[in-house]
């Protein structure tokens, strides 16, 4: 049978403020879709990551579009904005993140071969859904992964992208 909402034992938003979070900082470069947006927040929210930095002419909340997807999750998810990209991770790195696009490029590693340590921070940066992650942040990327992918079409969708890296890098912290 399915569980009832009351049977998921859920934490409150105010249990979810101060519980421990992973180690994990999105970033989202210049994300069009709102709703992609908040799908991220929704999956950020289960799956307790720190933080996420929305960037550029990425939609901020409140936010209809973001809503809708994000059920809620804008109340629970910390969330800053940066309208330069660039400031936010310089940001990131001094506060001793790991800087991690998530896009193909000449030295990406497939996230199969990618590994994630625990004590380690992580800021994992997601890209414009036509042009990926922003050209000038190439060279304060740590490293870049990518999803291997085996079909006809070059890319995910960005808020699914986000959800297998948020999920891979969230179960370290909870399998």
């Amino acid at each position: 049978r399915k569980l009832k909402l009351e049977e998921l034992n859920r934490v409150s938003i105010e249990q979810y403020k101060t519980q421990s979070k992973i180690p994990v900082v999105v970033v989202l470069d210049s994300i069009r879709s709102a709703l992609n947006v908040g799908s991220i927040f929704r999956t950020a929210d289960a799956f307790c990551i720190e933080e996420i930095i929305l960037c550029g002419f990425t939609a901020t909340p409140p936010h209809k579009e973001i809503n809708k997807t994000a059920i809620g999750a804008t109340e629970s998810v910390s969330w800053s904005y940066y309208e330069n990209i660039v400031d936010a991770l310089k940001k990131l790195k001094s506060e001793n993140y790991t800087i991690i696009g998530i896009e193909q490029t000449d030295k990406s590693i497939p996230l199969n071969d990618f590994s994630i340590v625990n004590e380690i921070k992580y800021a994992l940066i997601f890209g414009n859904e036509v042009d990926g992650i922003s050209d000038d942040i190439i060279p304060l990327l740590d490293t870049s992964i990518e999803i291997p992918q085996y079909g006809t079409k070059h890319s995910l969708n960005v808020a699914v992208c986000a959800g297998i890296l948020i999920y891979e890098f969230g179960k370290i912290q909870f399998l």
